[in-house]
Formats: C-alpha cells, sequence, structure tokens
C-alpha cells in the first residue's frame, strides 16, 4: 500500500501548510486539523472521529493515529472554525501528486485515447442548498413562489475515456462571487478560470477538453486553445444558429458502420464539415463539425447528435473523435451521480461556515474519491479487497464497522483483513484484552 501511503503523505504535508491564524497556545497542528477532516471523506464515514477518540479512550491509539498519521484528534467543532478562514486551492499539490503517482505507474494509460491524449470533461455542479445558511461565498436565486435559495456550486475537470469506468477529480474552479464583478458567477466564467489556472499543469498531458453545448463558444474555445489543448464540445442547432446556416445545404463528408453493440445491431451514420464559423463575424474561429446519427436494426433513431471540434476529422479518426466526445457524460455518470448517490453524500452540509468550509470540503471529497480511483486502478491489495467485498458500498460498509472496534497498524493489514474476512492475530489479540 506505498501508493496510498505517499497519496496521505501529500495531504499531510498540504494541510500543515495551511495558514493558521490563531494566538496563544497551539494544542493541534494544522496537518491533525485537515487530515481530521479528509478522514471522514476518505473512510466515508460521518462517525469515524467519534469512533476513533472512543478507541483512544480505551487503547491509547486509534486509526487515525495508525492509518493516517495524526498525532491527536481535535474535536469537530475545532476542525470546522480552523478550517473555515482556509481556502480550497491549498490541496492543490495533494491533487497534483495523485495525477503524478497515476502517471508514474501507469495508471494512466487505460485513460489515453487519440494517440495518447488524455480526455478532461468540464462541467458544473451544486453541492449545497438552503434557505436559510448562507455565507459569502454563496451564490442565490430566486424562486417562482418568492423564497430566495442560497447555494454553492463548482465547475469540476475531471479525466474521463470512452469504455473505461473509473473517472479522475482534478481541482475544482469554484462558482463564488468574484471581488469586483457585477454579475453573479456562473459555468463559463469558472471554466476560463479553471483553464488559466490548469492549463499549464496539465498541458504535458495533451489534453482534449470536452464539455456541454454551454460551452460551445468562442470564448471558452479561445479559452482552450490558449492553455494548450484542443476541444470536443456539444453543439446543438438552437444556441448555433451562425454556424449550422453556413452549413445549410453544403456537402458533408460521410461513413457509415454496422456492428453489434451489447448484442443489439446497430448502424452508426457520421457526417462531418471543416471549417465552419463557430459564431457570427469576421473574428469567428473556424471549427470542424461532426454529427451522429445511431440507427438499430428496424431504422430507429436511438442516438443523435452534433459537436465542434479543433481536431483533424477524417474517415479513419470520425469514429473515435465521437466516442470520446460521448465520453463527456461520465462526469455525470461515474463522478457527479456516484459523488452525491454512492458513500460521498456530496451535497450534504458536513459544514457550511462563514467562509470557505464548505468549500474546503467539498474539495476534500473529491480528493478522496480520486484517490479512491488511484487504489482501484493501481493498488493490488486494495483491488484484492474490493474484489472480494464485491460492490463499493459493501467494502466501505467493511471498514466502517471494523475501523470502530479494532485498530489496525497499517493499511496492508486492514486490506489483508478485508480479504481474509479474519484479523490477523496481533489485531485479533485486541478483543481479548
Amino acid at each position: 500500500m506505498e501508493m496510498l501511503e505517499a497519496l496521505l503523505d501529500s495531504v499531510r504535508s498540504a494541510c500543515a501548510a495551511f495558514p493558521d491564524k490563531r494566538r496563544g497556545e497551539v494544542r493541534y497542528s494544522m496537518a491533525d486539523i485537515g487530515l481530521s477532516a479528509f478522514s471522514l471523506f476518505f473512510m466515508q464515514s460521518e462517525s469515524f472521529l467519534a469512533y476513533q477518540r472512543e478507541l483512544e479512550a480505551g487503547r491509547k491509539t486509534s486509526n487515525c493515529h495508525s492509518l493516517f498519521g495524526m498525532t491527536a484528534i481535535p474535536t469537530d467543532n475545532h476542525i470546522r472554525s480552523m478550517l473555515d478562514p482556509v481556502h480550497p486551492s491549498h490541496l492543490q499539490p495533494a491533487f497534483d501528486q495523485a495525477l503524478g503517482v497515476l502517471c508514474q505507474h501507469g495508471g494512466l494509460t487505460p485513460f489515453q485515447r487519440l494517440g495518447g491524449r488524455v480526455l478532461i470533461a468540464l462541467d458544473g455542479t451544486e453541492y449545497f442548498c438552503s434557505q436559510k445558511l448562507g455565507c459569502p461565498q454563496c451564490l442565490t436565486r430566486r424562486r417562482a413562489n418568492g423564497t430566495t435559495e442560497r447555494y454553492h456550486a463548482m465547475l469540476a475537470g475531471t479525466v474521463v475515456a470512452p469504455g473505461y469506468a473509473m473517472a479522475l477529480p482534478l481541482m475544482p474552479e469554484f462558482i463564488a462571487p468574484q471581488d469586483g464583478a457585477e454579475k453573479q458567477d456562473c459555468e463559463r466564467n469558472a471554466a476560463k478560470r479553471w483553464l488559466a489556472t490548469h492549463g499549464d499543469r496539465v498541458k504535458v498531458l495533451r489534453p482534449v477538453y470536452l464539455g456541454d453545448d454551454l460551452f460551445a463558444c468562442q470564448p471558452i474555445a479561445d479559452a482552450i486553445t490558449a492553455a494548450g489543448g484542443d476541444f470536443l464540445l456539444t453543439a446543438k442547432p438552437a444556441s448555433h444558429k451562425a454556424l449550422y446556416d453556413f452549413m445549410q445545404g453544403a456537402a458533408f463528408d460521410e461513413h457509415a458502420v454496422t456492428q453489434r453493440t451489447n448484442g443489439k445491431r446497430l448502424t452508426y451514420r457520421y457526417r462531418w464539415f471543416e471549417g465552419a464559423p463557430l459564431r457570427d463575424g469576421q473574428d469567428a474561429m473556424l471549427v470542424n463539425w461532426v454529427g451522429v446519427t445511431v440507427t438499430d436494426a428496424k431504422g430507429h433513431v436511438t442516438y443523435n447528435n452534433a459537436f465542434v471540434t479543433s481536431l483533424p476529422v477524417t474517415r479513419d479518426t470520425v469514429a473515435e473523435i465521437v466516442a470520446c466526445a460521448r465520453a463527456r457524460w461520465k462526469i455525470e455518470n461515474e463522478s457527479f451521480n456516484v459523488l452525491k448517490s454512492n458513500g460521498y453524500h456530496l451535497e450534504h452540509n458536513f459544514g457550511h461556515g462563514k467562509q470557505n468550509l464548505a468549500m474546503m470540503f467539498a474539495a476534500m471529497n473529491l480528493l478522496a474519491f480520486a484517490f479512491h480511483t488511484i487504489c482501484d486502478a493501481l493498488e493490488q491489495l486494495w483491488m484484492h479487497a474490493r474484489t472480494a467485498k464485491r460492490v463499493r458500498t459493501r467494502f466501505f460498509d467493511h471498514i466502517r464497522t471494523i475501523t470502530a472496534y479494532l485498530v489496525f497498524p497499517d493499511w496492508k493489514t486492514l486490506m489483508q483483513t478485508l480479504i481474509a474476512s479474519k484479523p490477523p492475530p496481533h489485531v485479533e489479540a485486541q478483543l481479548t484484552r
């Protein structure tokens, strides 16, 4: 479990560097405070710290010490008050380490497409909403019934790939009030900030950015190319009148393929057009348009969509380009859906705070998911333990249960216990004390 230990070390180092505005006696280090919060998301257990305090009281040690390297366990209120002033961007080194570990150990290879390139899907999502709680980082909206909602949202960048079930979250950009801005922040502005902040960091991956129709506009396309990437963005006729008017009546390149997919006979009809203007005006960016229609054996249309791209499109590449463009949905299915419905409880209010707390907890949740993805792909013992418990939820159910009663000296012993369904002798001995 060396990779997991290295990842946790990166969190420890990042938390140790958190700004600390306390005065006088310091009982808990910022590393302990940050790791305590992160451990809840990594273990998928809101009660993890409470259980570890009980173990510590009886055994003078806990899994907080042995698994996460903490020296003490702060109280929940102290954790919230100390993390509230800290901006989540301080977690960036830990996100960098996650991507670095994946690259160094071959975990990026299954994600690579289009000749070794990496797909990064950009999309926004909400993770908090209330009519009562609020903070300076909240967005607001007025409902038809006259009530005002306060909510948090973020722009996520996630590494995805067609035909691969895993997804790797990168550091998000939070959609929040910006200094000097007259209008409320939005996904497009957050996407431009994300690209400006992280474009150079991921440039080595030769990224191709995926996005929905909202992002298929010239400002975003310009930001992507300025960041050294290419784009594959959904483009609907209703929101791209100039583009579709230009192509009206034009001759398209075409290619059709019939194949069996999941036991069904499907025909994929591709059409593409080069050098279409993305918008009105002489300064319009020229893009390549790609359309696909999928029909079943009876001729019924099962899928129809179109995209704009900066990639060259040929008869040999069009099928893979479309498959990559359609992988944008993986940020919804393999990322947001998992974070909201499969144990991470992204939309739960773990602590709203008055400054940055809600954003910090959301970033930690994504970081925990990124670490789990890396373990699922690279850590052999972790993978064997996941297989032994069959499904993700059962795997974490077992972790929550056994770590509430037993202290494990390291992650290796914990995984071996899950695999064998029996604790090793030196852990089992705790039960006889």
